[in-house]
């Protein structure tokens, strides 16, 4: 497969330091894109999980490795924190190897709209006013996808492509999917409000391209359940993609994972 170059590409929630990372999948989605510029919408790494014990295997560091190596070669890399990676909002207008970190950006898409970026975690009412709520459904969540990674293993065995259990699940929560669109609803009306046309964010794990009234809203999705991104192409295209299988062979797959990461 060759290599594609898009103009911009839009990544969130990799949630590196936990077990649930879904890294290998990510390096090689990197392997064959490149941007023009880069968005890193939001916890690029779970400090939530670090905290309680150190996890970072090799395939982690070499997700950071293909994203400054991306920045060497002339890649514009934007990052913007999100609540698991908050602790980077403490820096601010500041650059590490290249990568510039905002709170959030307008960005001007190829169609010439304004496209808001933000990672969306205050738009949701569980972090906003009830944080050790969060925490709290947080091991619920962890289960559902230990369940994913063993699930996805036996799909790998059987040389089937990369299917989210726990996503499936999520979906077929009433509530869930009730919050999911309360959540939609509550970004794209901020991204009114700040006279924008577009808007993109993560955080809520639920990768999606969708119209509310004039606001066109888009979410990155993750790389714990779903491995997707959204690609701006340079005809002006937004793409979302999904990465299912593991193209590079001699890259193999981590082995199951026991704990993982909230939204």
């Amino acid at each position: 497969m060759e290599i594609k170059k898009v103009k911009t590409m839009f990544l969130s929630d990799f949630h590196l330091g936990t077990r649930g990372a879904q890294a290998d999948y990510l390096i090689d989605f990197l392997r064959y894109h490149e941007a023009e510029t880069i968005y890193l919408v939001g916890d690029v790494f779970d400090g939530w999980r670090l905290k309680n014990g150190w996890y970072w295997p090799q395939s982690h560091n070499d997700v950071v490795q293909k994203l400054l190596r991306q920045a060497r070669k002339g890649a514009k890399i934007i990052y913007i924190p999100g609540n698991h990676d908050e602790v980077m909002r403490n820096y601010l207008g500041t650059h590490f190897g290249g990568i510039e970190i905002m709170r959030d950006d307008v960005y001007q898409m190829v169609d010439g709209r304004k496209l808001l970026i933000l990672h969306g975690d205050e738009f949701d009412t569980v972090i906003k006013n009830a944080k050790w709520l969060a925490f709290l459904g947080d091991h619920a969540y962890v289960f559902a996808l230990t369940l994913n990674t063993y699930f996805n293993k036996i799909r790998r065995w059987l040389n089937m492509p990369y299917w989210s259990l726990s996503a499936y699940l999520k979906a077929q929560v009433k509530n869930a999917v009730s919050a999911i669109g309360k959540f939609e609803d509550a970004v794209a009306k901020e991204a009114k409000k700040r006279g924008v046309q577009a808007v993109l964010c993560g955080h809520i794990h639920t990768a999606a391209n969708k119209q509310f009234d004039d606001i066109e809203y888009y979410n990155s999705g993750d790389w714990v359940e779903s491995c997707t991104a959204i690609l701006e192409h340079y005809s002006g295209e937004m793409e979302l993609v999904t990465w299912q299988h593991i193209l590079h062979e001699d890259e193999a797959i981590s082995e199951p994972k026991k704990d993982t990461a909230p939204a």
